[in-house]
C-alpha cells in the first residue's frame, strides 16, 4: 500500500467573482521510502499540491489516503493532529521562533504531542545530534548558520518519528555549498532510516537528487521521471 496517495484531486478557490481551479485532476502515488521531488513554474498548483499532501488543505474534489486513512475531508483540528504525528515539515524561511533555543525548538512537536519535558528534551537532544548539531542545543537561530539553522528545523521535522518529511524549497536561503550538504543529509535520511521525503523545488539540479521527479503544469501533472532512467513512468 503507497504512503500517498492521491486520486483525481480538483482543488478551486472561490475569489468572489472568479473561481481559480488551482489543481485539475491530480492522481499521484507514492510509496513509503521514495524521494520524490515535484517541479513546476510558479502558478503550476506545485505549492497547492504540496499543502494538500501536508494535510494544510483539502481538496475540493478527489479522494486522498495518506497511509491507508482517508484525509480529503478532515476538520481542521483533526487535519493538525495528522500533520503532527505523521508529518515533519521543512520550509525555505526555516520557521524557527527567533528567540528559542536550537533545543527548544526542536521539541516543539513533541510538546504538542503530550510528551512529558524530561523525554522532550532527550529526544530533542538525539535529533539535533543526528543533524550534527551537538554542542549547539542552546544556541538560538540569530547565532547559527543558515545550513545549521535548516539543520535544527530538519531535526524538528524528525523527532517525532514521523514517517514522511516535506521540504518545501529547502534550499531557497542557501548558498551552494551549503545547499549540497542540506540535499545530501536529507538523501542520507531517505536511504538510511527509509523516510519518504517529498521535495518541492523549482531547481533542476536540486530536483535531480531525488529518485523520482514529477512535474506539475496549469494544474495537471504533465511528467513523472526517474531521472536515471532517463524515461518516463507509466
Amino acid at each position: 500500500m503507497a504512503l500517498i496517495e492521491l486520486a483525481g484531486i480538483r482543488k478551486v478557490y472561490d475569489l468572489g467573482e472568479v473561481q481559480v481551479e488551482a489543481l485539475r485532476g491530480v492522481s499521484l502515488s507514492i510509496e513509503r521510502g521514495e524521494f520524490v521531488s515535484i517541479m513546476g513554474p510558479s502558478g503550476s498548483g506545485k505549492s497547492t499540491l504540496m499543502n494538500i499532501i501536508g494535510c494544510l488543505d483539502v481538496p475540493t474534489e478527489g479522494t486522498y489516503r495518506l497511509d491507508g486513512a482517508d484525509v480529503s475531508s478532515l476538520e481542521r483540528d483533526e487535519l493538525a493532529v495528522i500533520r503532527n504525528r505523521q508529518i515533519g515539515f521543512v520550509f525555505q524561511g526555516f520557521n524557527l521562533l527567533r528567540r528559542t533555543s536550537a533545543l527548544e525548538n526542536v521539541e516543539l512537536p513533541l510538546l504538542y504531542k503530550g510528551v512529558s519535558r524530561h523525554d522532550r528534551r532527550a529526544l530533542a537532544a538525539s535529533a539535533l545530534e543526528r543533524v550534527g548539531l551537538k554542542g549547539r542545543e542552546h544556541h538560538q537561530p540569530h547565532q547559527l548558520s543558515g545550513g545549521q539553522q535548516q539543520r535544527v528545523a530538519i531535526a524538528r521535522a524528525l523527532v517525532n518519528q514521523s514517517p514522511l518529511i516535506l521540504a518545501d524549497e529547502p534550499t531557497g536561503n542557501l548558498d551552494t555549498r551549503t545547499s549540497v550538504e542540506i540535499m545530501e543529509f536529507l538523501t542520507e535520511l531517505n536511504r538510511d532510516s527509509g523516510i519518504t521525503v517529498v521535495l518541492v523545488t523549482h531547481e533542476p539540479d536540486i530536483a535531480l537528487y531525488s529518485r523520482r521527479v514529477v512535474t506539475v503544469r496549469d494544474g495537471l501533472v504533465v511528467s513523472d521521471r526517474h531521472p536515471a532512467e532517463g524515461g518516463a513512468t507509466a
